[in-house]
């Protein structure tokens, strides 16, 4: 009965409109309270939720993201990505996957995407003469891809809360992205041919290498955070440091697009939204140790494999639920919520825990694409000008796509696993 209740006022709060970690927070603490423990329980689980060296990695890995944004490093990508791909049926539809595909090596936050490269891409597509709505929905899809490809901060607080390598996670999420990419290519290119969007003139060599050159130092970012993790030099928080170390490079010594007071703007922005993606995994650990505590995992398993042993069955049911709760929840608050009751069932169907994370972050990335929560679609709202129903109906086809990729992935392991296993095991 408790349980129950403590579901219920979840659910009233975030319907309510509260933030998510005081829902999580409030529910948890009413819980504790009825169950007569002592409240110091929830100070204690706090604590134990944010005491993580890894989780170090998510205010520098965010940092990097603001510096590339604030030091123009996103137009030098956009630039390279449309001499490199511009002149493909589709034009600057491909260039919006490639510059998401490159960006996604050093930022690895589906928000920053959307908002960094989003206002770029969707001001030049319009110029171009693709319509708002086109423009808005393959920005919103190509930004999921920020959190597959490395570095990933979904991918950094599932590795906690798994107790899973994230420099396995981050391997895995390689080819998985690079699926995520082309499929939306392909979407690109069925469009243009439909619509008779416009492309760039063909292919030249000579801009080509102008803005190769203009973007190499920019480009070395994902090679040194994807690079140094994958060959043992850095840890992916010592990677964090360097992106964030060599973006300042950037900005201040080569572009000098940068100054001190840019630099604290950017600090006290990744201060805000670190703190409250903290905010969100204390109070989501405080949640799932009372889900842990209550055997809420055994029990979901319990009625699951009764259901059906089919291992096919059970995946189908779990990718449902994720993506009912992405949805509805903000995607930290479903990791840390989610990973700790679903994990012990795929685990017990065989299912590896590297595997399973890039299923479960797909999963969610899906969720911010649609409503109620749908960070990304309010972002580019924000940006475009364009309202939020609106969008939701141009991001709408491009979930296509994605939901394609998320099957393959689902039942061909392979596709995410063959990078980890090669280079770890």
């Amino acid at each position: 009965m408790s349980l129950a209740l403590l579901f219920l006022i979840l659910f009233l709060l975030l319907v309510a409109g509260a933030p998510v970690a005081v829902a999580l927070g409030l529910s948890s603490l009413i819980f504790i309270m009825l169950e007569g423990m002592p409240s110091v329980v929830v100070l204690h689980n706090m604590v134990n939720g944010i005491n993580s060296f890894p989780l170090i990695a998510v205010p520098f890995f965010i940092m990097a993201g603001h510096l590339m944004n604030t030091a123009g490093i996103t137009t030098k990508i956009f630039n390279f990505a449309r001499a490199a791909v511009g002149w493909m049926y589709g034009g600057l539809g491909h260039v919006n996957v490639g510059a998401s595909v490159i960006f996604a090596g050093m930022s690895g936050a589906a928000v920053a995407d959307a908002g960094g490269l989003g206002n770029i891409e969707i001001k030049a597509m319009r110029e171009a003469g693709y319509d708002s709505d086109f423009s808005v929905g393959i920005t919103a899809a190509s930004s999921t891809i920020g959190p597959i490809i490395p570095p990933s901060l979904p991918l950094v607080v599932y590795g906690v809360i798994a107790d899973t390598s994230i420099g396995q996670l981050f391997a895995a999420g390689l080819i998985p992205g690079l699926l995520m990419a082309m499929s939306l290519m392909v979407m690109v290119a069925v469009y243009a041919k439909m619509r008779n969007y416009p492309r760039d003139e063909r292919f030249q060599f000579k801009p080509f290498l102008q803005a190769f050159g203009a973007a190499i130092l920019p480009l070395f970012t994902p090679i040194i955070i994807v690079g140094g993790i994958l060959t043992g030099w850095f840890t992916p928080t010592e990677a964090a440091i360097a992106a964030v170390a060599y973006s300042m490079f950037l900005g201040l010594v080569v572009y000098r697009t940068l100054d001190w007071k840019r630099i604290l703007r950017v600090s006290m922005d990744t201060v805000e939204t670190t703190a409250s993606i903290m905010m969100i995994v204390a109070a989501s650990a405080i949640f799932a140790w009372i889900l842990t505590a209550n055997q809420v995992a055994q029990m979901f398993a319990s009625e699951l494999l009764g259901l059906t042993e089919n291992k096919v069955a059970i995946l189908l049911i779990i990718m449902l639920i994720v993506l009912i709760v992405g949805c509805f929840m903000e995607t930290i608050a479903a990791i840390t919520i989610l990973t700790p009751v679903l994990l012990p069932v795929a685990v017990q169907i065989g299912i590896d825990p590297v595997h399973f994370g890039i299923i479960l972050i797909l999963n969610l990335m899906i969720g911010l694409l649609t409503p109620p929560v749908g960070m990304v679609l309010y972002v580019l709202s924000k940006v475009s000008g364009v309202p939020f129903e609106r969008c939701v109906l141009a991001t709408a086809p491009f979930l296509v796509p994605l939901v394609a990729v998320l099957l393959l992935l689902t039942f061909i392991p392979a596709l995410s696993m063959w990078v980890p296993v090669a280079i770890y095991r």
